[in-house]
């Protein structure tokens, strides 16, 4: 059982999941809070009958689950009904969350919490944050390349995030991911390594 949490964020467009994915190459348990989101927003997820019963059946699309698009337009013009949709998501993310770090067998798990600055109950678990950080610029771009949508919605949903300095302030390691994929893997290698003695030391510290 992994004792050693990681907390991994980073605004949308940085790259976090490409992050995480290096991570688990090298060994590393992931637990990726959106990843659940999905899960219990799907056809038979376990959040839809309060979703549905809270948004109405114009938000489900043709198989039963979340219309994340419809959704997404809702809680940017409405912020009540983020408020709404939080209050259904957050309380089973963070326990399936919380259950699923505890599972972990590796030395170390990490936690991808794409909003872990806005929800400070979630660092309180880690036992180090990393942020994966780029230019504003950059995060734009892939986004608007990656979702198929125009500069104004993607600046909006920015505005909705916590920024860049924000993200950066709580920041116990930085991972820069505005460059070259050789510097990125170099630096997740790095930071493996330095985890992995962490969770050991912290394993002997308990002995």
């Amino acid at each position: 059982m992994s004792d050693f949490v990681i907390g991994l964020t980073g605004g949308i467009g940085s790259g976090k999941s490409t992050v995480a994915e290096l991570f688990v190459a090298l060994g590393a348990s992931l637990v990726d809070t959106d990843a659940i989101a999905h899960q219990l927003t799907a056809g038979s997820g376990l959040a839809m009958p309060r979703i549905i019963s809270t948004f109405g059946l114009e938000i489900v699309n043709a198989e039963g689950a979340l219309n994340r698009d419809v959704m997404r337009r809702l809680v940017f013009s409405d912020p009540a009904a983020r408020v709404k949709l939080e209050s259904i998501l957050h309380p089973l993310i963070r326990q399936i969350s919380a259950e699923r770090c505890a599972q972990a067998l590796t030395p170390y798990v990490i936690l991808a919490v794409p909003l872990l600055v806005e929800a400070g109950s979630y660092r309180e678990r880690c036992d180090r944050i990393v942020i994966v950080d780029c230019p504003e610029s950059v995060q734009i771009s892939r986004v608007m390349a990656r979702n198929h949508l125009p500069e104004a919605e993607v600046r909006a949903i920015l505005a909705a995030q916590s920024s860049r300095e924000q993200r950066l302030v709580i920041a116990d390691d930085v991972i820069d991911n505005g460059g070259e994929l050789n510097n990125l893997y170099a630096k997740v290698a790095e930071l493996h390594l330095k985890y992995a003695e962490l969770a050991l030391l912290k394993v002997k510290a308990k002995c």
